[in-house]
């Protein structure tokens, strides 16, 4: 295992919602509706990910992603830095019969050692916003390193594409809109606590990190002015 110096950013501590917590595991899928399986299928093919590639998940959560690239025929190395969101994510994976092809790790964006060969394939959705934008760089290069030439990035993430100076209306409008009564999904208190705690950053700052780590930025899809996903290619 690699020592870090003193100054290292200690990526596997909980960020905004506690994920260890397993009662907020068990919630997940419900509350965090753009990673159903259905639309986790759909990623796996727009993405092209079939038999005998690579993947790497970057944040798995409770691996519904994972496994449907599983599913598909990849070989899959899901890393999360949450020991629940692991153990949620390799009972699902044993209930379709396909733990064999994907390996665990305990990890994060600044942690996992990828000691394998580079992959086709890095996906990681709904867990970038957990580092500052000064680590999120970080991350950009080293998963940069562990991707093929050619290679494909995906993210997806809150990201802000309002104009700054906008920012009292814009996050009051967007809690307001997304929020859902407690039991149902994310609630008001949930958006704030991530306002407040964790790391969403604007899309011009994201696009020129992705390229200053070597990545050709294919598509931008500014989803809604607080949503964004991005399809990138390591050069």
């Amino acid at each position: 295992m690699t020592t870090h110096s003193a100054w290292y950013y200690n990526d596997m501590q909980q960020v905004g919602t506690d994920f260890e917590d397993v009662a907020q595991v068990e919630a997940y899928d419900r509350n965090q509706t753009s990673s159903s399986a259905e639309k986790s299928q759909k990623l796996v093919a727009q993405l092209g990910i079939s038999a005998g590639q690579t993947v790497i998940d970057l944040g798995c959560g409770t691996g519904t992603f994972a496994i449907q690239a599983a599913i598909a025929g990849a070989h899959v190395y899901a890393i999360d830095v949450s020991l629940a969101m692991l153990t949620f994510a390799q009972q699902k994976a044993q209930l379709v019969n396909v733990e064999s092809s994907i390996e665990f790790h305990h990890g994060g964006f600044l942690t996992y050692e990828h000691t394998a060969a580079p992959v086709d394939v890095i996906v990681t959705q709904s867990a970038l916003h957990h580092l500052s934008d000064f680590w999120k760089m970080v991350a950009f290069l080293r998963m940069a390193n562990m991707l093929k030439p050619g290679g494909i990035f995906y993210l997806w993430d809150t990201v802000f594409s309002f104009h700054p100076t906008e920012y009292q209306t814009r996050i009051g409008d967007w809690i307001q809109r997304v929020a859902k009564p407690p039991g149902e999904g994310w609630t008001a208190q949930d958006f704030a606590t991530h306002v407040r705690e964790e790391y969403t950053t604007f899309g011009w700052i994201l696009e020129r990190m992705l390229t200053d780590a070597g990545f050709t930025i294919k598509t931008a899809n500014y989803v809604t002015p607080e949503y964004a996903e991005y399809i990138c290619r390591r050069g």
